[in-house]
């Protein structure tokens, strides 16, 4: 397994490495690589990303830490207990499986008394359960095939502690990882993020609502290798704050997966009521979209961003059927991707339960969306109509507004010595303010 310097953490601590790294028992964790692994020549950015971005889930984990690489596998450890660097290795987009394992010299008899000192602890909460024995030989110096080696393993289990061999369907599997550096032993597996590393497709702005959809979308869009920022839309002067603080958890819960985004706020009410009595009527909601993916797009090209990514799922409302849809893309300046726009909403609510914004999104707020919505939602909007009301506004001028006056903040800063933070606490919203782009 190659030695990479570089991968030290923050704190400056090396990695552990030749005989060094296997003279002891050693406590670790397994970082089985997915998509990365079938990238070709571009193999090497992306796995630069990967461990840029494990380094920034580690940070103000409160102890040091060491990354080593090996092909298509990332060894983590450190002064830090286990559970803890499987915690936060389980956000890093990139990973397949997050594998909780110890390194031992890589000799018969060290690997074998680790062996049956892992499965009489799995054992003793556990009488009688059934195991079996998987070997994966990297070095092919070592004396014995993974097949005979499996046998001889499974036996001195069997020997010193009496359980039963199943082959088809154990209880529980011991893998072992034959290495020059060491030997990793490992027993239980807990699913990665998958996907690919965040960073490595480049950057959208999100439109991000208080709902379950723009979060998961978010998220989606973060597991294609989306660096994500977001803008928030309130109805502000005509709606309270409560739908920013909603945003500012949902965005520092998105933080999590990846290297901290930026939120972005802007006051909708003014321009929503300017369509109200230039007279979009029906045309109401789909208007304000349009409205929206025309600031969002504005601010994009001030932040880097490369695309926009929306929570819509076709024909889940009114608003988000295909001739509306269609209607908001004609005045995009950006592409606008849509991740869920097959999803029904079960599918939604289960994921967003699943990624940790469930319990936010829940909570209540006031809608800018609902804000002087009609009763009726036009659900094939009129396009030459909807021009004729937007050119009664001097959309140049509200563009310009809408992006100058933004409130931009960073979700997740304040926590920076803590780590990744809850959502509880949230600080009140800054004054307006620009933040640099990336």
């Amino acid at each position: 397994m190659p030695h990479h310097p570089d991968t030290a953490t923050p704190e400056g601590i090396p990695v552990p490495s030749g005989e060094a790294a296997g003279a002891a028992r050693l406590p670790c964790v397994l970082l089985k690589h997915g998509e990365v692994f079938l990238r070709g020549r571009n193999r090497d950015r992306f796995e630069q990303l990967l461990r840029n971005n494990l380094r920034g889930a580690l940070r103000g984990i409160g102890g040091s830490t060491w990354i080593q690489d090996a092909r298509s596998v990332t060894v983590l450890g450190g002064e830090v207990p286990v559970a803890e660097l499987v915690e936060r290795a389980r956000r890093v987009f990139g990973f397949n499986s997050v594998q909780p394992a110890v390194r031992v010299p890589s000799t018969v008899e060290a690997i074998t008394s680790e062996a049956v000192e892992a499965l009489a602890a799995v054992a003793d909460g556990r009488p009688g359960v059934s195991f079996a024995v998987r070997v994966r030989r990297r070095d092919k110096s070592f004396p014995l095939t993974s097949s005979r080696f499996e046998a001889e393993v499974g036996a001195h289990i069997r020997r010193a502690l009496g359980l039963p061999v199943n082959l088809t369907a154990p209880d529980v599997t011991l893998h072992v990882e034959i290495d020059r550096p060491g030997t990793y032993l490992t027993w239980v597996r807990h699913p990665g993020q998958g996907g690919l590393p965040v960073g490595s497709s480049g950057r959208a702005l999100v439109l991000l609502s208080g709902g379950y959809d723009s979060p998961v979308a978010a998220y989606r869009a973060m597991r294609r290798g989306l660096a994500c920022d977001f803008v928030h839309f309130t109805g502000a002067p005509y709606t309270d704050a409560s739908s920013v603080y909603k945003a500012y958890a949902l965005a520092r819960e998105l933080n999590r997966y990846q290297p901290a985004g930026r939120l972005h706020v802007i006051a909708l009410g003014h321009a929503q009521k300017q369509l109200a009595v230039a007279g979009a009527g029906r045309l109401q909601v789909v208007a304000q979209r349009r409205l929206m993916v025309r600031a969002a797009g504005a601010l994009a090209r001030e932040t880097g961003a490369a695309a926009l990514v929306t929570g819509d799922s076709l024909g889940q409302v009114a608003s988000q059927t295909l001739a509306n849809m269609a209607a908001v893309d004609e005045v995009a300046a950006l592409p606008v991707l849509r991740p869920l726009v097959g999803w029904d909403k079960q599918e939604i609510i289960d994921e967003a339960h699943r990624i940790g914004t469930a319990e936010i999104s829940v909570l209540p707020d006031e809608d800018c969306c609902k804000l002087l919505a009609p009763e009726r939602v036009s659900t094939a909007a009129h396009v030459p109509r909807m021009e004729r009301v937007e050119r009664r506004l001097e959309m140049d001028d509200l563009m310009a507004e809408l992006v100058r006056k933004a409130q931009c903040m960073r979700p997740g800063d304040e926590d920076a010595e803590d780590g990744p933070p809850a959502t509880t606490e949230l600080p009140a919203p800054r004054e307006p303010r620009h933040c640099p782009a990336p």
